[in-house]
């Protein structure tokens, strides 16, 4: 650096520094490699004032630091953008482009499909920037795929004489996989199959793959849902080590282990869970103290008893992380052995628990709390209707305990929501299937008292337990612990939001402090109205995503300054994690490794989208089948979505969504407004936006996609009568 390059920069700035950055990188990355002198520099973006020369080095030295700009011998300056390897992830949006995420709060960067090389949708690349932009992103070029996302694809296979190739279900894979004939394994047309990929694109051949399974017919139950499984990698069945080692496991309960738990067989206990549930893994005990206050256990199946640590069930467990409810089937975390017997808390058998136990004042005050392992004798298994109906007549068995409990759960209710917790009653459907799967019906699923009382009780234990142990302290040391961590939401995509729920006519304050009592007041606005579920479905969408931490954070939607997952060890693995813990530190064992946990805990987190991404794939793929065979007649709408496109419109009767093309609208041409969310007619200024009332009509159906394509139902009458009065004419 010259010596009077450092007397510029050792020098201060002025006061209002102004910021020559951009023009700068616009010098530097447009010169297509050319390398410029200081002096160049200050001439080439206008610079006169002594000042403005000032903060110009400052700028090129803190670009030189980040290495967006590089010095040749001579000292002068050019830039590194065609030099920079950048290292990201590949989203694939379409067959023409694509965007790497970079991260690291950097914008993505654009790709064309040609720029691609082989890469697919979710493969960690390399790339380089190149000179050009898309917008406000940076464009590169992949020169590298450094890790594939998978190597296994679903689809549906195409035999011809000589060879075959399979069209993958997955939407953002925009080509398909030539088969050699010896690879076909016996597939046919029109199969559902899984391949493995053989070799990968190169600029002058498709990608190859073998076929490894061929799962049945396309459009048929079993082979749809055996391709979501596939296509989310789920296990369709667990390993001979794992069932064999299940069904070793001794299943009676000794006097000496009984001699370690506390008893409460002879306590009022009971559990309440859906109708079709096999394993029920919490239960509920009463009992009225001397004092006038009340003795609430939530007992949770003593999982870990059964299932101990480097066996071949718990691996299979920790891999799994989570069972998963498809529409007609559940995939389990643990063999059925487990889940359905030894765990399960069926009625009028002893079983083994886990327990958080509070003394409460008719008030929902906690007077004491025990935590520790149990043992329960259930004496009914309630249905969720079969307990409602007790709890709104007041009669039936154990009728004066549920009015109590649900006193009491309505008043834990009520001091959430007073704290900031959000309520969000998202509209949830199952569907009725016949013996060969097809839906019969979309029902709405209705959430009334008896399931908000079993929520607040565990909700309860799952706070208290993560209070207690991060209360415990060994020295400065904290425990580690696995905690279910909500953070607050992105101030942008709330503000996003309010805009989005004021087409439908709600108003939301979003300052940081009012956005909890802001959305409460929305939930409970929209209750019962046609938006409901649009506006609950972008509300959970707004919100951060929970995961599993070591950290002790908070979680934002409950108001919680505690919260771990302690109550579903059946099908959730963080909870066996919270069970271990727990038994630890009550036994005062010392803090445990936080990096070995941190790690089981992002395992289980990303294992919990896997199953959420693939229990929405399956529910499309019903709500899709549904509506192929559904009446052929004018559905009233919500338009949900608009894109440049499409508009995405959610049917108010089946809470199915699909979309009606801009190419489908031909009485005008359609321009996409981004900022105010609706598309314009060049034409007719006729304006489509989010909210909006509208009558469709199903155009197609694509079972493979799991998409419904839509036309306007106003629009297709006319088409349908224009072609009537062609028709007439002739």
């Amino acid at each position: 650096m010259s010596k009077k390059r450092k007397e510029l920069k050792n020098k201060k700035p002025a006061n209002r520094r102004p910021d020559f950055q951009a023009s700068i990188l616009a010098l530097l990355d447009g010169g297509n490699g050319k390398a410029y002198s200081f002096k160049q520099v200050v001439q080439k973006i206008g610079l006169k004032k002594k000042d403005d020369i000032k903060v110009a080095g400052q700028v090129l030295d803190t670009l030189y630091d980040e290495g967006r700009i590089s010095q040749t011998s001579s000292g002068s300056y050019r830039s590194t953008r065609g030099e920079q390897e950048l290292t990201g992830v590949v989203d694939h949006v379409s067959s023409r482009f694509a965007y790497v995420r970079i991260g690291q709060d950097r914008p993505d960067i654009y790709v064309k499909g040609n720029d691609l090389g082989s890469a697919v949708d979710g493969d960690t690349v390399s790339l380089k920037l190149l000179p050009g932009r898309h917008g406000e992103h940076e464009e590169g070029r992949v020169t590298k795929v450094l890790k594939r996302n998978r190597e296994r694809f679903v689809g549906k296979v195409e035999v011809s004489k000589n060879f075959a190739f399979v069209v993958p279900d997955f939407r953002k894979m925009h080509t398909d996989f030539f088969v050699y004939p010896e690879n076909i394994n016996n597939a046919k047309t029109g199969d559902k199959v899984v391949i493995e990929v053989t070799s990968w694109a190169t600029p002058d051949k498709k990608p190859e793959a073998k076929i490894v399974e061929v799962l049945g017919k396309a459009g048929e139950n079993e082979a749809e849902i055996h391709s979501i499984m596939a296509e989310f990698d789920l296990p369709f069945r667990f390993p001979e080590d794992v069932a064999a080692a299940s069904a070793k496991i001794p299943e009676g309960i000794t006097e000496e282990e009984i001699g370690r738990r506390r008893d409460f067989r002879t306590t009022t206990t009971f559990t309440i869970d859906p109708e079709d549930a096999k394993d029920f893994d919490d239960a509920i005990s009463f009992k009225r103290l001397e004092n006038g206050n009340y003795e609430i256990g939530v007992h949770i199946a003593d999982v870990t008893h059964y299932v101990l640590p480097n066996t071949p069930v718990e691996r299979e467990a920790y891999d799994r992380a989570t069972s998963v409810y498809l529409v007609d089937r559940t995939i389990p975390m643990l063999p059925e052995r487990l889940s359905n017997e030894l765990c399960s808390l069926r009625p009028n058998e002893d079983k083994l628990t886990f327990a958080a136990v509070f003394e409460l004042d008719e008030h929902a005050k906690i007077k004491n709390e025990w935590f520790g392992r149990t043992i329960i004798h259930s004496v009914k298994r309630f249905t969720y209707e079969e307990a409602q109906v007790v709890i709104e007549s007041g009669e039936g068995i154990l009728a004066e305990e549920l009015r109590i409990l649900n006193d009491i759960a309505k008043k834990f209710r009520k001091e959430r929501f007073r704290k900031g917790a959000v309520n969000f009653e998202t509209t949830e459907v199952k569907f009725k299937l016949d013996a060969q799967g097809k839906p019969l019906a979309v029902i709405p699923k209705v959430r009334k008292d008896a399931h908000k009382l079993i929520e607040e009780y565990m909700l309860l234990a799952n706070k208290q337990v993560a209070t207690f142990v991060y209360n415990i302290r060994k020295g400065k040391e904290k425990n580690t612990f696995v905690y279910r961590t909500h953070d607050f939401p992105d101030p942008e995509k709330v503000k996003d939001f309010s805009v989005f729920a004021k087409q439908f006519g709600h108003k939301m304050n979003v300052d940081e402090n009012s956005i909890s009592s802001s959305l409460n007041k929305l939930m409970t606005e929209i209750e019962g109205k046609p938006e409901q579920n649009i506006l609950e479905q972008l509300a959970i969408r707004t919100m951060a995503k929970a995961k599993y931490t070591t950290d002790a954070k908070g979680h934002f939607g409950l108001a919680f300054d505690h919260y771990s997952h302690f109550t579903s060890p059946i099908r959730r693995y963080p909870d066996m994690m919270v069970h271990r813990l727990l038994q630890h530190y009550l036994d005062n064992g010392n803090p445990v490794s936080k990096a070995e946990y941190e790690e089981k805990s992002v395992h289980s987190s990303e294992r919990e989208k896997r199953a959420a991404d693939a229990e929405r794939a399956s529910i499309k793929y019903k709500q899709v089948e549904f509506m192929a065979s559904a009446e052929k007649r004018a559905y009233e709408g919500l338009i949900s979505g608009v894109t440049e496109w499409g508009i995405y419109v959610e049917i108010v009767e089946t809470k199915c969504e699909g979309m009606v093309r801009l190419a489908d609208m031909t009485d005008d041409f359609y321009e996409f407004d981004e900022k105010n969310y609706r598309i314009t007619g060049r034409k007719t200024r006729k304006i489509y936006t989010l909210g909006d009332r509208v009558q469709v009509r199903v155009k197609k159906t694509d079972i493979d996609k799991r998409i419904i394509d839509l036309v306007f139902a106003q629009d297709q009458r006319g088409r349908e009568l224009e072609e009537q009065n062609e028709a007439d004419s002739w």
